[in-house]
């Protein structure tokens, strides 16, 4: 079985790549890669294809060749800077590119197709106590959730017309080790015994370690139930902020140092600097019901929470 993976210098699709090129048996499975560039750290037995920049017109004539599966993790994700953030740059590449690549895949016989989607898809937040399910309505706040829902409905209307079995998962936020932004940023703070002010935040999140997402993903790879799926995924743990900085802490042998300071101060001083997108993530809820996903597929993260907060920390190998 040849598996194309793209995106695989970034953080799920790298540690997607390096799982299946682990895999028991090797002979089996054939892992291929499509590059903008060559890269020189990605494992040794994944063969690469440079195929350039993810867009409408992206060549993938020889990467796509003899290919079963694609497992499409390349994006275009927040980008800082001039019409960093404008709607038709993350069409450009999570759309139009998506869809070509699908076309491609569909043409040259490819039997399933792996979206990595987004929970962004649905929105920014949820009423505590009420996680999103798979089914229910989507309302993307920003232009990368919005592209990523466009991509969804051009894939499954490519699809239909063309036999190719479609997967969708859309994580929550993905963090282990190698994570970057917001998160390593909390990292980072607890680790150098920062004081935060977020000891009485009382929101509920769900989060999803690497590891349980990419053997998600390795499971949708050959499950019968798979095709057709929107598949929501999480750790099974939903925390609050406080609760995370504190098993944080844990997972690294350092207390987090916490004190209380009403949210509403923490939001108004956000907006004061323009962050309220960091207040929300900080302060917000925002959980997934995936129990649909582990009764279809017969799944269970293999990693709790805290084994991934270790992980993300480097203590647990």
């Amino acid at each position: 079985m040849k598996i194309l993976v793209t995106g695989a210098t970034g953080f799920v699709g790298g540690a997607l790549v390096r799982r299946l090129v682990a895999h028991e048996s090797p002979h089996l499975l054939r892992v291929d890669v499509a590059l903008r560039r060559p890269e020189r750290a990605l494992p040794a037995g994944a063969a690469q294809h440079l195929v350039g920049d993810l867009s409408g017109d992206t060549n993938w004539q020889e990467a796509i060749e003899g290919v079963s599966i694609v497992v499409h993790c390349a994006a275009r994700a927040h980008v800082v800077g001039p019409a960093g953030d404008s709607l038709a740059a993350f069409r450009a590449v999570n759309v139009d590119g998506t869809l070509h690549l699908a076309r491609c895949a569909a043409a040259a016989g490819v039997k399933r197709f792996i979206f990595l989607s987004s929970i962004k898809v649905h929105g920014e937040a949820t009423v505590a106590g009420s996680p999103l399910r798979h089914d229910d309505a989507c309302h993307p706040k920003d232009a990368y959730g919005l592209s990523k829902l466009e991509a969804e409905t051009g894939l499954r209307r490519l699809t239909q017309g063309t036999g190719m079995e479609l997967v969708v998962i859309r994580p929550p936020l993905v963090y282990g080790p190698g994570v970057r932004a917001n998160f390593a940023a909390l990292m980072n703070w607890v680790r150098r015994g920062w004081p935060l002010p977020l000891a009485a935040v009382h929101n509920r999140r769900s989060l999803v370690g690497i590891d349980n997402l990419v053997d998600l993903i390795v499971t949708c790879l050959t499950h019968d139930a798979a095709p057709g799926q929107v598949l929501l995924v999480s750790d099974g743990e939903d925390v609050s902020t406080t609760q995370l900085l504190r098993r944080m802490g844990s997972a690294m042998g350092r207390p987090a140092r916490l004190f209380p300071m009403p949210c509403t101060w923490l939001t108004l001083a956000a907006a004061m600097v323009g962050r309220s997108d960091i207040a929300q993530r900080l302060l917000g809820s925002l959980q997934v019901d995936d129990s649909r996903t582990r009764e279809l597929l017969d799944w269970r993260p293999p990693l709790s929470l805290d084994e991934g907060l270790k992980r993300a920390a480097g203590v647990l190998a």
